[in-house]
């Protein structure tokens, strides 16, 4: 597959599995409230797992429906058409659960765990940044220090924009894990269960993605065995090695297919309110100011599609995408942005109204070229890709 020809029937049938999901499972009064109410239904959750789309990034053998990354984002794109009530926690657990387990958990921890996060048992949470570390990863001032035996580790730090820590069953925390070191190779991930002691979780109030709270986590001497580094004991100081590698390039991509499935619910919503709304005695859509702005709408709608489903395609295929990932990134956050403030004007006042889904659309789409990596670490990493002189 590739962006300028047909959908596999595959992916045909997948994405009118889903919108039949979304239309008996997500009626858009039930969405509405869970975003007020700032929380996802887990039932549902649990249904939409019973379809099998959480073992798409889950190899047959422990129980998936085989690695597809094509797949999984066409799931994302779907249910963020929505909203994020279950596209959030559908890429806490088949992504940032299964990617992350599958690529470099250990044997023992692959079996352990890769069969039930492709039942939808399972949620993970990013404890990636910290106050005082955003784009600078390899910056982080949570330590992970080893015991005398060797058995365990100790935690101690505090982890910020950790959005999931109250639901998720781990949350994957970047620590450094030898201060004698150099940098990169100074850093592990722990898989760390939020109702350990020393563990406490404080709520940071935000705009937008409000399927699950997002959160301050702060360790103070949290104990985990040695065997919850991710990889195992092997996996020591091998942190930076498994974050930057191929889960990176898909994270920047989950997030890109929540940014397009929002913007494409918006320009469908617009496109009929514009039918169905009369001014000076014909729809709006006849002016040609809206005219004009809905088709300028759907036509970046559409770039977007092939610049996601491209990069996409790349990293099924695990060619080098990191070029490819960080342009679906970059440009579709900021486009998604454009085409949904485009589509709220058409709606006009209706469009600010709580009673319209476009003003969550508007709350979600504003962060979106902050999270996953910003706009700018995107610019800044296609330039270093392709080598342009400082």
């Amino acid at each position: 597959m590739t962006s300028f020809v047909d959908e596999p029937a595959h992916l045909v049938q997948l994405r009118d599995s889903i919108r039949r999901f979304v239309e008996r499972e997500m009626p858009r009064d039930a969405v509405r409230r869970w975003d007020r109410e700032r929380m996802f239904p887990r039932e549902v959750f649990h249904r939409l797992a019973a379809t099998g789309v959480c073992g798409l990034t889950v190899a047959e053998e422990y129980g998936g429906a085989g690695r597809d990354i094509v797949a999984a984002v066409t799931v994302i794109d779907e249910l963020a058409r929505r909203g994020t009530a279950l596209a959030g926690p559908y890429i806490h657990c088949a992504f940032y659960g299964g990617l992350n387990v599958s690529e470099n958990g250990s044997p023992a921890q692959q079996r352990a765990l890769l069969p039930r996060i492709a039942r939808g048992e399972l949620l993970f949470a990013y404890g990636l940044s910290e106050p005082d570390v955003g784009g600078d990863l390899a910056s982080v001032a949570t330590s992970a220090r080893r015991s005398a035996d060797g058995q365990t580790v100790v935690l101690n730090g505090t982890k910020r924009w950790c959005t999931g820590a109250r639901v998720a069953d781990y949350i994957l925390c970047l620590a450094r894990s030898d201060p004698d070191t150099p940098r990169y190779r100074n850093l592990s991930l722990v898989l760390v269960p939020p109702g350990l002691p020393g563990i406490t979780i404080v709520d940071i109030d935000h705009l937008g993605l409000r399927y699950a709270a997002t959160t301050d986590v702060i360790l103070e001497d949290v104990v985990v065995p040695i065997e919850d580094v991710l990889g195992g004991p092997e996996g020591w100081n091998q942190g930076w090695r498994m974050l930057a590698g191929p889960a990176l390039d898909v994270e920047k991509l989950e997030i890109t297919a929540v940014a397009y499935g929002i913007a494409a619910a918006a320009v469908d919503d617009a496109w009929r309110y514009a039918q169905e709304r009369r001014q000076f005695g014909k729809p709006i859509c006849a002016h040609q100011s809206v005219r004009h702005a809905l088709v300028e709408a759907r036509t970046k709608l559409q770039a977007c599609r092939h610049l996601l489903y491209h990069a996409a395609w790349l990293a099924d295929q695990s060619r080098p995408c990191s070029v490819e990932t960080s342009m679906a990134k970059l440009f579709i956050a900021e486009t998604a942005v454009e085409v949904v403030l485009a589509c709220q004007r058409i709606l006009g006042a209706y469009g600010c109204a709580e009673g319209y889904d476009m003003e969550r659309y508007v709350r979600d789409i504003c962060v979106m070229p902050i999270v996953g990596g910003s706009s700018n670490m995107q610019r800044n990493n296609i330039a270093a890709r392709l080598r342009l002189p400082e």
